[in-house]
């Protein structure tokens, strides 16, 4: 919906209807999925917050970028759209899609990040049920 035309067009259709930031929310979903990962809900809630911590101060400079560049439409855009979201019954969508594949790779590819931690957290699990490595503490 947005690659290629960030700079370019207010993109207010597909999940930006929804959420002004949907990349951000579901990465944020991501992350405390992340955490929930380690069957600690204090990892997760860390992860969450942490996430959030980090992007925030984004959203806000591309908000205030997006205000710049858009002036009035993005103000409006703003009092219609939540910034996480999301408002299921405010979807819109576009009549045709430009889908640049290049851009599409690079998104997917970077999306893979999320699924890297599963082995890495089902490794360490092994090594502590084999008794190989100890845990240090334990978490709710």
């Amino acid at each position: 919906y947005i690659g290629g035309r960030k700079a370019r067009d207010l993109t207010d259709t597909g999940p930006y209807s929804i959420s002004r930031n949907p990349l951000y929310m579901f990465s944020f979903i991501g992350a405390v999925g992340i955490g929930a990962q380690t069957g600690s809900l204090l990892i997760a809630l860390l992860f969450g917050v942490g996430a959030f911590g980090v992007f925030l101060p984004v959203i806000l400079r591309e908000e205030r970028a997006l205000a710049t560049l858009f002036g009035a439409s993005f103000n409006d855009y703003k009092t219609r759209v939540p910034r996480f979201g999301p408002r299921f019954g405010a979807w819109r969508d576009a009549d045709i899609l430009e889908v640049r594949p290049h851009l599409l790779w690079r998104t997917l590819r970077d999306g893979l990040v999320f699924l890297m931690v599963i082995p890495i957290f089902e490794l360490i699990d092994r090594l502590q049920i084999s008794g190989l490595v100890d845990p240090l503490i334990y978490l709710p």
